[in-house]
């Protein structure tokens, strides 16, 4: 065992020597092309998948990705090519095509390299990397007696959607003309089991999963079966509502939804082209006043940790609502300059948004607070509207009497608006949900129109 370690600590750092050499080489072939900048990212990602479904093996799957992203610029105009085939001809000639692109481009002012002194010169290792040493068999094995386990739970539970298990290993480099050359190297292993139950003729299916960079981290199997089959037979018997507005509860796996919908609001994106709710609320009040979010890049073992962002900035941790008020906008260098702003490192995206508040709760707590309402477990359709925060969604969930779940309900639609629903947060409970990017409990908001039969 202490061998393969070994030897496979010589592989990763062979392959990431490697990675960095054609990283060095591209933007080498690009100064010698006459570009007076330049950019590259170069990934090679490995991984497995298996789906069985009753028993059987649906999937097996090994896959391996390799790809090299080229930007070059001269002085503002810019070009672009992309390939996956490391041989040092097609190296060459990726690089003469973003060239000659930029060459016949449009100038566009707001384009180019992150300023050199955001660079993430020696950043810091944040434990990313954790291979799952499981053999294709016992991979089949594990993901078998987990749906045996979820259909074994009730007798209700008659079919399956199948129970998979997977795993990825990552290494992205990213280099430019600043002398910039970082490696990220990391893993993700995830669980997933759906299940079916039948009642009186009436199907209803839920899932369960678990993900994280280590395997030791996941949840167990038997608990992401027992999980999904525990709230597919809870979905049995669900009735109808009639048309009403009353209080309503996401539950913490779609309060994370909620919270996506306000950071793409405040996306460099979305602001330069006017295209969001929140223009100009930087500094005002768009939560209720004990809400907060920290973006907090530096997690270790984080599903969204990183040192640097896509430029090869250094991402820093920062309090992106404090008591309700924005502080910031999610930037990368590009959106920055069409705004006058300063990047802020978010090239790529967010990096582990922690939503926390004063008036923390259990959910049992939550479900007191609301007293009547409803709870929603899952969302259908995409009636999301950034432009406007108008807000429209299929839903199914529980109906709430005196802080104590009465019965499911489905053929539902929920509908408000967004900077409302954010202003009205009456409390965040403390079930928060690891598993993403954005980490949150369940959140109670004060009224909805539900629209009922």
């Amino acid at each position: 065992m202490q061998n393969q370690k070994i030897n496979r600590q010589e592989d990763i750092t062979k392959k990431q020597n490697d990675l960095n050499k054609i990283a060095l080489l591209v933007l080498e072939k690009a100064k010698k092309n006459g570009a007076t900048s330049a950019e590259v990212g170069v990934s090679e990602n490995t991984g497995f998948s298996t789906t069985v479904r009753l028993g059987s093996v649906e999937t097996l799957e090994n896959s391996r990705s390799r790809q090299i992203g080229i930007t070059v610029y001269f002085g503002r105009h810019v070009g672009h090519s992309a390939i996956s085939d490391f041989n040092t001809d097609a190296v060459d000639l990726a690089v003469a095509k973003a060239c000659y692109i930029a060459k016949v481009t449009e100038e566009d002012p707001y384009c180019g390299l992150a300023d050199p002194d955001l660079m993430a010169y020696g950043y810091e290792d944040l434990d990313l990397y954790h291979p799952w040493e499981i053999s294709v068999d016992d991979a089949i094995s594990f993901a078998k007696n987990c749906e045996k386990i979820g259909l074994s739970f009730d007798k209700r539970i008659n079919n399956s959607e199948g129970a998979s298990i997977s795993s990825s290993d990552n290494l992205d480099v990213y280099g430019n003309s600043h002398g910039f050359l970082g490696a990220t190297r990391s893993t993700s292993h995830n669980i997933f089991c759906s299940l079916i139950a039948t009642q009186k003729s009436k199907m209803q299916r839920m899932y369960d999963y678990a993900t994280s960079r280590t395997p030791i981290s996941l949840e167990s199997m038997e608990q992401v079966a027992k999980n999904a089959a525990l709230e597919t037979i809870k979905k049995l018997g669900a009735k109808h509502l009639t048309t009403c507005e009353c209080p309503v509860i996401f539950r913490k796996e779609l309060a994370r939804g909620l919270f996506g919908s306000f950071v793409s609001a405040i996306t460099g994106s979305n602001l330069y082209r006017k295209s969001s709710f929140l223009l100009d609320h930087l500094g005002k009040q768009v939560f209720s006043s004990h809400v907060s979010m920290k973006e907090d890049p530096h997690i270790m073992q984080g599903i969204g940790s990183t040192s640097f962002d896509s430029e090869g900035v250094r991402t820093v941790p920062r309090e992106l609502v404090a008591d309700g008020i924005l502080n910031g906008y999610v930037l990368g260098s590009y959106s920055a300059r069409k705004l006058s702003m300063k990047t802020t490192g978010n090239a790529g995206g967010i990096h582990n948004l922690l939503v926390h508040t004063e008036k923390e709760l259990t959910f049992e707590e939550l479900l007191k607070t609301m007293n009547t309402g409803l709870l929603v477990t899952e969302l259908m359709g995409d009636g999301i509207n950034i432009v406007t925060g108008n807000y429209s969604r299929g839903a199914f969930g529980y109906w709430v009497e005196n802080g104590e779940i009465k019965y499911p309900v489905e053929g539902i639609t929920i509908a408000s608006n967004l900077k409302d629903m954010f202003l009205h947060i009456v409390a965040i409970s403390n079930d928060v949900d690891k598993r993403g990017v954005i980490q949150t409990g369940s959140v109670l908001i004060d009224k909805m129109k539900v629209a009922g039969i």
